[in-house]
């Protein structure tokens, strides 16, 4: 009977050993699901963080456009080409919004996306992605309003600004980095499988910008006075402060090392920090290279001007940072400087190009985006380390050079004849171009109200030279002596006697000290 009872207390002990080890290990599954769930949480907030302030930095893009585009236009047009890029931020928004992410990243077919309009069904870690993705989106529109500045109707600018982003581009970010899109998608032969290399948009967005951006400034025209009427040959046409479009330029190169790093799209993985590294150096690397090339070049008599050209060399080093954005994740460092080299020369070659066509762009938006970004999506093809041409020499590297170059063909083809259509019908129901007055005077007092350099804002009354009020006081009180008020009826003395009203007008002003204005209606008198 007592082996009995130790027989059953020994199951007991053992029962209770089974339970406790049973509850150990459910705290320790817990425990473990607890551990992987946090860790997925955090990566997925470090790649939310990654993103949104990455995009961020590219947002702050849009004022170096500002500035830029600001400094190379002439000062009666500076209100209206910051207005413009002012609401690129925002129309883009609207368009990206509504239609253009759900065309671009929407579930679909090969050719377009059809779900997620005005962000339906779109939720959670995927509002940073939409962020990220629409302030390339406003990039991409950014770049037409420099070619057709201080001549484009602002409703042409709405148009054009709203079609680029809703629909013309999103359009072009299906074929080549959603799931579904054919150019990403590719093909096979045998076992190689080949689809299109365009990391951070060489060809995607800036070919694409550059195309629409010469079309845009072909159809509208040139400037009145830019190209010489008999010889044909091109007239300089200043822009009005080289320091604003050189704060605009480094705003620039500073936002393409994010821009170019963050096409990583995560941070969190194995290998994305050394991915967005070896962008962010190779991009230094593209910029450096062309901008060597440009200040070169145009040192040289027979080729550029003979001087050493600061916004040469800012463009020389943007194109060589364009032409890196395709393959600055998979090429060496000398590679990346080479692609900036030739990237400057592409430069070079399409200004030259757009100059004998006779169009007019004002900020060589063409020669820079559309330039390096030819240059770019082919470079991908001959620098990259896993399938260059360059470095393998083989079947899969020519198949990969024939895609690049299917892809960039389907890319020109799709901008260009949709940017044609779009700004021929603007132009046929003439709201393309502002009038000849307007484009004479400036459009920043008529289309605005909002001069930026307004004449009463300089001077201080106290009589040193610049200031004009004073200036004009003085002139009005020694000619009233001489004017003579007593015959009337001709056309001269009228004028004499507005002249005079006007005089002892400033003069009752200034003895009184009045600091109120004369009324704008005032007739202004010729003598």
């Amino acid at each position: 009977m007592s082996s009995i009872q130790a027989i059953t207390n020994q199951v007991l002990e053992l029962e209770k050993l089974l339970n406790s080890s049973r509850a150990r290990l459910d705290l320790i599954e817990h425990n473990s699901n607890a551990s992987i769930q946090w860790q997925q949480n955090t990566e997925e907030n470090a790649d939310i963080f990654f993103l949104i302030m990455m995009a961020n930095t590219i947002f702050l893009m849009q004022g170096g456009f500002a500035f830029l585009e600001a400094g190379s236009v002439r000062s009666k047009n500076t209100t209206n080409i910051l207005i413009k890029n002012l609401l690129d931020a925002f129309i883009s928004g609207i368009s990206y919004w509504m239609v253009g992410y759900a065309f671009g990243f929407g579930d679909g077919n090969a050719f377009i996306g059809y779900s997620g309009f005005a962000l339906s069904g779109v939720e959670g870690s995927s509002y940073a992605y939409w962020f990220f993705q629409y302030v390339f989106a406003a990039t991409a529109a950014t770049i037409v309003s420099g070619a057709v500045a201080e001549r484009c109707d602002f409703v042409a600018y709405l148009v054009y600004s709203s079609c680029i982003t809703g629909f013309i581009y999103p359009v072009l970010t299906h074929w080549a980095w959603s799931s579904d899109g054919w150019l990403a998608v590719g093909f096979t032969d045998g076992p190689i499988e080949i689809t299109y290399s365009d990391f951070a948009g060489s060809g995607i967005v800036h070919c694409a910008g550059g195309v629409a951006a010469f079309l845009a400034a072909a159809v509208m025209g040139p400037r009145i006075g830019r190209f010489d009427k008999e010889t044909g040959n091109p007239v300089d046409i200043k822009g009005h402060s080289v320091p604003f479009a050189a704060l605009g330029g480094f705003i620039l190169l500073f936002g393409f090392l994010a821009f170019n790093g963050s096409s990583q799209g995560a941070i969190s993985s194995a290998g994305d920090g050394v991915a967005v590294a070896t962008a962010v150096k190779n991009t230094v690397l593209g910029g450096t290279g062309g901008a060597f090339l440009t200040l070169t070049l145009n040192r040289l008599k027979w080729i550029g001007d003979s001087t050493w050209s600061f916004l040469t060399t800012l463009n020389g080093c943007l194109a060589g940072m364009v032409a890196v954005c395709a393959s600055c994740n998979q090429i060496t460092t000398y590679g990346a400087f080479i692609i900036g080299i030739i990237g400057g020369v592409m430069y070079m070659i399409t200004t030259w190009t757009v100059l004998k066509l006779k169009v007019d762009d004002p900020l060589d938006a063409t020669a820079v985006h559309f330039g390096g970004g030819v240059w770019g999506v082919i470079a991908c093809a001959l620098f990259s380390t896993e399938f260059g041409v360059l470095y393998h020499w083989d079947k899969r590297s020519a198949l990969q050079l024939a895609w690049q170059l299917a892809g960039l063909s389907a890319i020109i083809t799709w901008t260009a004849t949709l940017s044609f259509i779009m700004f021929y019908t603007l132009k046929k129901v003439s709201l393309l171009r502002v009038s000849f007055e307007f484009e004479m005077k400036g459009l920043d007092i008529p289309k605005h109200g909002e001069p930026a350099y307004p004449l009463e804002s300089y001077g201080h009354g106290w009589g040193e030279t610049g200031d004009a009020l004073g200036s004009m006081v003085e002139k009005l009180r020694n000619k009233s002596p001489t004017i003579n008020t007593k015959t009337s009826g001709s056309p001269e003395v009228d004028s004499l006697n507005k002249l005079n009203s006007s005089v002892s007008t400033i003069n009752t002003m200034v003895q009184n000290g009045s600091t109120e204005t004369v009324p704008e209606k005032q007739e202004q008198t010729k003598i």
